[in-house]
């Protein structure tokens, strides 16, 4: 057994293990199932680095064509078929093309263009989901054409793999991985390669963002004395955007190039970014920018519009100099046309996380994903968080617009997953249990006049999925109970909430009701919990209640009020009492 130990320690092959295991054939099995855990652990690490890989890969990349012929390599590589291409969709024709291969021997198949629904890709392509086959040819699933079926067999290729590109919500194309023989694909080759997918579709945002402010800044040009500082500032705010530099970045440079302070404020009025000796501050109204682009003088500043897509998304302001140059009034302007794309880029790519997001937390909640791949694909959107193993879930109903606008910077803290799924806003939350998530939120559910359900903690994969499922049925339950507008856990419903869960922790049940009385009679050796049994045996009525026990009413009296500063007023009133009650004749069954 040490031997193997050592083996194992030193790495060795399965068949070395073998060798060491001699007769033993329970040792041999269990040293080949290490030896198969290890090597498992070991590829999901390295697929998991080499997407890290590609993003760092990606992210340096400038040219459209140089990035989609790293996205079909890399896809290649890391899934370790024969081929890898990718496809872009056409809008004017409504199909789509093929647009860059790797390992790739045919020309037909590199000038291939599939119809949306014909053949795997063009199937991919009308239903923005996944689908793969081990033989191609032979799978009657999909549309086969002649045009398809013979580039496919001048290819050669016989399983096929194929996700979608999205991009800004919209398709643009289809990512595919093939093999020359069959063979099939693995749900976790299908979540890998769905990843890249997810990588290049932000990179592809990222690179057509540089270029269309590459093409604006191409436009910064004077024809006048002022070529020179036109050309300086073409190259500083070139430098900015293709560095991935911020609003902050530009507001400085258009602060020294000009000598004069800027302030960029939202489309609200809101300061995003200053620079330069900003005399006053003063609210900023946007709409007194001009919507042609056009810097306009308003009364001691100068200000123009910074509007993409038709929409405007906020404004500079300059200040600090009565007159502006020709060609510097056209530095300004540029700058904002520059600032606009910036900040457009920048809400696409929030968009792109929250979709990331609602796309995890729809197959977290819905149990349709492996827990480690879901994970991992939390990794790839925040590197410096850590992915906690249990988490609280927190359901809400009704409109939930404002609920995260309200949520306390502690809490932000905490939240894991937030998304839109199945009607409602679901959080999930690394918080030790469900009642602190449901105290946390209480405040949230009033001001926003939802109703939230807090159950868990649960570990990704099924349990997870049980704590969801029992939060709409804490959810149905307060509704009819009349306590919509508020944030409860399964345990502050009382015998409600026990009748709701699917399993019952009857000691946490009893704490959670009875917990102050019992640890005062065990801190003080006192039996409060017995003259509870005894006034709720005799109607409620101390005076019954002291004949039962042997003792004087005023006693009885003086232990009640014991027990309303430990549990607090209204625990007499009918829904508390009732819950006391019940807790009583759990704790009785309980223990005997």
């Amino acid at each position: 057994m040490k031997d193997l130990l050592r083996l194992l320690a030193e790495d060795a092959s399965g068949s070395e293990l073998a060798r060491a295991a001699g007769d033993d054939p329970e040792a041999r099995d269990l040293a080949l199932r290490i030896r198969a855990g290890m090597d498992a652990s070991k590829k999901r690490e390295a697929e998991l680095s080499a997407l890290v890989d590609v993003a760092r890969e990606l992210a340096s990349a400038r040219d459209p064509g140089s990035v989609l012929d790293t996205i079909v390599h890399r896809a290649r590589t890391l899934i370790g078929t024969d081929v890898a291409y990718l496809t872009l969709y056409d809008p004017e024709q409504g199909d789509t093309y093929m647009r860059a291969t790797d390992g790739s021997v045919s020309a037909a198949f590199q000038q291939l263009r599939l119809p949306l629904g014909a053949g795997l890709g063009g199937l991919v392509a009308e239903t923005y989901k996944p689908y793969w086959t081990t033989d191609y040819p032979s799978d009657c699933r999909f549309r086969h054409t002649s045009p398809i079926d013979d580039a496919v067999g001048e290819e050669g290729l016989v399983a096929i793999l194929g996700t979608p590109l999205i991009v800004d919500g919209a398709f643009v194309g289809v990512l595919f991985a093939s093999n020359r023989t069959a063979r099939p694909f693995s749900r976790a080759e299908v979540s890998l390669l769905g990843s890249l997918a997810a990588l290049a579709a932000v990179t592809i945002v990222q690179v057509r963002a540089a270029a269309e402010t590459a093409a604006a800044l191409e436009q910064l040009s004077v024809a006048h004395t002022g070529v020179e500082h036109a050309a300086a500032a073409h190259d500083r705010f070139a430098e900015i955007v293709l560095s991935g530099g911020d609003v902050d970045a530009i507001a400085a440079a258009l602060a020294e190039l000009l000598d004069v302070w800027v302030v960029l404020v939202d489309a609200l009025g809101n300061e995003l970014a200053a620079a330069g000796r900003v005399v006053r501050r003063r609210a900023v109204e946007v709409g007194a920018a001009s919507d042609s682009g056009r810097l306009t003088w308003t009364g001691d500043s100068w200000t123009v519009a910074a509007t993409a897509k038709g929409e405007r998304l906020g404004a500079l302001v300059i200040g600090g100099v009565a007159e502006l140059s020709a060609a510097d009034q056209r530095i300004v302007e540029r700058a904002a046309v520059v600032t606009a794309l910036v900040l457009l880029f920048r809400r696409q790519a929030a968009e792109q996380s929250q979709r990331a997001q609602a796309d995890i937390l729809a197959d977290a909640l819905s149990g349709s994903a492996d827990p480690r791949a879901l994970t991992d694909r939390l990794r790839l959107l925040d590197h410096a968080r850590r992915v906690p193993t249990q988490l609280v879930v927190a359901v809400c109903r009704g409109d939930h617009s404002g609920v995260l606008a309200r949520l306390s910077a502690p809490l932000e803290e905490r939240l894991v997953l937030v998304g839109p799924y199945a009607g409602d806003l679901v959080l999930l939350l690394a918080l030790p249990d469900a009642k602190s998530g449901a105290q946390a939120l209480t405040d949230v559910a009033r001001r926003c006049g939802v109703t939230v359900a807090v159950t868990g903690p649960a570990a990704w994969g099924q349990p997870l999925v049980d704590a969801y499922q029992q939060g709409l049925r804490l959810l149905t339950t307060m509704v009819r109970l009349g306590k919509s507008g508020q944030s409860v856990a399964p345990n502050d419903l009382g015998v409600a909430g026990l009748v709701g869960a699917p399993e019952v922790d009857v000691a946490a049940h009893i704490a959670h009701v009875l917990g102050p009385v019992s640890d005062y009679d065990e801190q003080r050796g006192t039996d409060l919990v017995g003259t509870l049994e005894a006034y709720f045996a005799a109607g409620q009525s101390p005076t019954r209640a002291a004949t039962a026990l042997h003792i004087h009413p005023n006693t009885v009296q003086q232990r009640l009020d014991r027990v309303t500063a430990l549990l607090g007023d209204g625990w007499q009133q009918p829904e508390r009492a009732l819950d006391v009650q019940v807790a009583l004749r759990l704790l009785r069954t309980l223990h005997g």
